[in-house]
C-alpha cells in the first residue's frame, strides 16, 4: 500500500523525533535500526525509504535535538532576557536533566558519538554550538575590564563547556551524592550570589 506525501512526511519526522530521543537516552551503538523503528511504531523495512543509512539519522536526529535545545535557550531568554542565563544554568544542572538525557542536551548526550562518526555528523552539531554560544554571548554583562566582545566569548564558552562536562561527569559516575556535588560545584561556580 502506497503511503501519501504527506503520511511520508510524518513518518519521517516521527523517526526523526523518536530516534533523537533514543540516541540521547543510550548512544548510536546502543540502538539498531529495528529498535528505532519500533519505537516510532513502523516496520524496519521503511527505514531506507527516508534515510541512506543509520549514520544519516543520527545527523539529522542531532541537528533536531539540537534546534530543540535552542528553542528552548531562546524561549527562556523571551520570557525574561534578564533572568535567562541564571535559568539556563540552574535547569541544566539538576538531577531530572542528568537522568533524562533522552530529553536533555545533546552536547553532553551525543556528543562523543559526533566525535567518533564521519566528519559529515559534524556540521549540524558545530553550527548549533555556535549558536549556543552566541546566545550566552548574549547573555553575559556588557562593559568594564570583563566586559570585552573576546572576553564575553570566552566566558560563554567555557560556561557551556563547564555545563556540558559536569553532565557527562554526573552521569558517568555510580555515586549519587558525589554526581549531585558536581552539578551543585559548577553551578555554584558559574551562577555566583
Amino acid at each position: 500500500m502506497k503511503v501519501s506525501r504527506e503520511q511520508a512526511a510524518l513518518n519521517r519526522e516521527r523517526i526523526v523525533d523518536v530516534a533523537a530521543r533514543l540516541f540521547r537516552e543510550k548512544g548510536y551503538d546502543g540502538i539498531g535500526v529495528a529498535d528505532l523503528m519500533k519505537n516510532a511504531g513502523l516496520t524496519h523495512g521503511g527505514f531506507y525509504g527516508h534515510f541512506a543509512s543509520k549514520e544519516d539519522l543520527m545527523i539529522e536526529a542531532c541537528q533536531h535535538a539540537l534546534n530543540k535545545s535552542l528553542e528552548g535557550w531562546r524561549a527562556k531568554v523571551a520570557s525574561d532576557p534578564q533572568r535567562a542565563l541564571p535559568a539556563i544554568i540552574d535547569s541544566y544542572l539538576t538531577a531530572r536533566h542528568r537522568d533524562q538525557p533522552g530529553g536533555g542536551c545533546p552536547a553532553a548526550a551525543m556528543g562523543t558519538d559526533v566525535a567518533r562518526m564521519s566528519p559529515g555528523a559534524r556540521p549540524a552539531f558545530t553550527q548549533a554550538t555556535r549558536q549556543q554560544f552566541a546566545l550566552l554571548e548574549g547573555l553575559l554583562p556588557e562593559g568594564g575590564p570583563d566586559g570585552t566582545q573576546e572576553r564575553r566569548r570566552q566566558q560563554a564558552i567555557s560556561t557551556f563547556a563547564a555545563m556540558v562536562g559536569a553532565m557527562v561527569l554526573a552521569r558517568s559516575i555510580d555515586d549519587e551524592a558525589l554526581s549531585m556535588e558536581i552539578l551543585d560545584a559548577v553551578k555554584a561556580q558559574l551562577l555566583p550570589e
